[in-house]
């Protein structure tokens, strides 16, 4: 009887997987729930502590339970086994999903941290600071987050390994100590095994160092919390109904300690367990229709590869009207060319520009890999240097020779609805620039890369099920008094900046290209460093 009772749990689980993506709820009676300690049963008949209360206390939080709003860790590491380690890696956790439903909790957090992580070097590993914290961001319930924030002084404990959520509980949410589970190292790999916790001494001490140990309160919504050694600190612990925590609110973007402007990592929706199999489901599908969509783009005009590829899914629009071309300079002379401003979102952004003035262009990047130029729909795009004389020479032989010219001064891509710093140079030449104003809306890939083959971006957008670009040129803006050297660069450049985001309703920030790989990669987006290195001090926003 026991075999017949655990075929019908898989066959319950798979049934659940396939129809609503998440595996069925088990009821919690089978938790053990023995107090450790007998100061935990004072607790108040409420389960939100007061606000005021925290304010001169430490708060133990419990992340899983009293900050995150969802209650399947699966996701998590579906991220880490796929930015990390690959499709296939990926595709092993996905059909161990049905057995993972079917086991105790710790027993499956142990096999999806082996799963994900055995065989991954060490030194490489980026994902809990470069692709984690957006999702953790948006899982975040606005009601936990509010409690964290009324404490003077914050601990939080977790299930998962340290290494997945320390660097966005301290970079993201101000977080003083982080308590969870290491992952073993042999030989400068992942073995996949987490160590267990043996009595935290040393985190105590720790505690104990910071004046952390005084006045300690607790907060979950889980009695597993009442486990943990550092619970046994808490004069009092507030415990949230599950009923109550299923009404919590997403924490808005505008709460955010630190505004999130870059994050890595090639899936643009959360992999929970339904969606991660539509995307496996697709692969097959969107890569031969990759490869469609690029035969049409490259062989067929735009006016007619315009319709079909849209009718694929690969759609766009144009905001406004185009500009119009330029009237002759007359009397024989050449004609100078115009000078376009976009912002940067990914590797093709020039092509949707040359598709909504429906005439060819010259794009002028930083950097971009063989393939990409090989395969691109507008012709040979000019390498800059990044010596400032010699990219300027460059750009302006091309506006001497009347072509019409895309440049992207932030030099780097942002996914997020931020504007990077502008560099100053296109504003030294020519007398006006039209700012063009560029937003994509994609369904299952990112097109860019910090950390991974930066090649591939293009291809891993037209294998898209969707996606949709939306283009807007601004009116056009006076440069001359920065290319005369009557004003400063620097202010004609900040001015199309503020007038870019103010049309796409996007922050300006004062970060850099620089900025993105410190934090995202871990080098200065030029030549590699130590992998180990730090991210740099974000700038503040203007």
């Amino acid at each position: 009887m026991p075999k017949k009772k655990l075929s019908h749990r898989l066959f319950s689980a798979l049934v659940s997987l396939l129809l609503h993506g998440k595996p069925i709820s088990r009821s919690s009676s089978n938790t053990n729930t023995t107090l450790p300690h007998p100061s935990l049963l004072h607790k108040s008949s409420s389960s939100f502590p007061p606000m005021e209360k925290l304010a001169a206390k430490t708060l133990v939080l419990d992340v899983e339970g009293g900050l995150l709003r969802s209650s399947s860790l699966f996701p998590y590491f579906m991220l880490v086994a796929l930015e990390a380690g690959g499709f296939l890696r990926g595709l092993v956790l996905l059909l161990l999903y049905p057995l993972l439903c079917v086991m105790g909790s710790d027993m499956a957090l142990k096999v999806m941290a082996m799963v994900s992580f055995c065989g991954l070097r060490a030194s490489r590993f980026r994902a809990g600071r470069a692709v984690l914290p957006k999702w953790f961001l948006e899982d975040v319930g606005e009601e936990g987050f509010d409690v964290m924030r009324s404490a003077m002084r914050r601990v939080c404990v977790t299930k998962m390994p340290r290494i997945m959520v320390e660097g966005f509980l301290k970079e993201y949410l101000e977080v003083e100590v982080v308590s969870g589970r290491e992952m073993k190292v042999i030989w400068g790999f992942f073995t996949g095994i987490m160590e267990e916790e043996e009595g935290g001494d040393q985190e105590e001490v720790l505690l104990e160092e910071k004046k952390m140990l005084v006045d300690v309160v607790g907060f979950s919504t889980s009695l597993e919390f009442l486990q943990h050694h550092l619970s046994h600190c808490c004069k009092e612990v507030y415990l949230v109904t599950r009923e109550e925590k299923a009404r919590w609110s997403a924490l808005p973007r505008d709460k955010y300690p630190k505004p999130m402007v870059f994050h890595d990592g090639r899936l643009a929706f959360r992999p929970a367990a339904g969606d991660t199999l539509a995307m496996f489901t697709w692969l097959p599908f969107g890569a031969a229709l990759a490869v469609a969509r690029l035969a049409v783009a490259l062989a067929v005009p735009y006016r007619y590869s315009t319709p079909i590829l849209a009718a694929t899914g690969l759609s766009w629009r144009l905001k406004g009207e185009a500009p119009a071309p330029l009237a002759g300079a007359g009397d024989g002379a050449r004609r100078r060319g115009q000078l376009f401003v976009c912002n940067h979102r990914t590797l093709i952004d020039p092509v949707y520009v040359s598709v909504a003035l429906d005439r060819p262009v010259r794009a002028v990047s930083y950097s971009l890999s063989r393939l990409s130029e090989l395969i691109s729909p507008i012709g040979r795009t000019v390498r800059l240097t990044r010596d400032r004389d010699s990219d300027g020479r460059a750009m302006a032989r091309l506006l001497d020779g009347g072509d019409l010219v895309v440049v992207c001064p932030e030099g780097t891509t942002c996914r997020e609805p931020c504007l990077l710093r502008f560099s100053p140079l296109f504003a030294e030449l020519s007398d006006d620039v039209v700012p063009v104003g560029i937003a994509v809306d994609t369904a299952m890939f990112y097109a860019t890369t910090a950390g991974g083959l930066k090649c591939l971006d293009p291809l891993y957008y037209i294998a898209n099920p969707r996606t949709c670009y939306a283009v807007q040129f601004l009116e056009r803006v006076d440069t001359s008094p920065a290319r005369e050297r009557r004003a400063p660069s620097t202010d004609m450049a900040n001015l199309v900046q503020r007038r870019m985001g103010d049309a796409l309703g996007y922050r300006c920030t004062m970060l850099t290209r620089k900025d993105k790989y410190l934090m995202l990669a871990g080098n200065d987006g030029v030549v590699n460093t130590d992998n180990s290195k730090h991210s740099a001090p974000g700038k503040k926003m203007q």
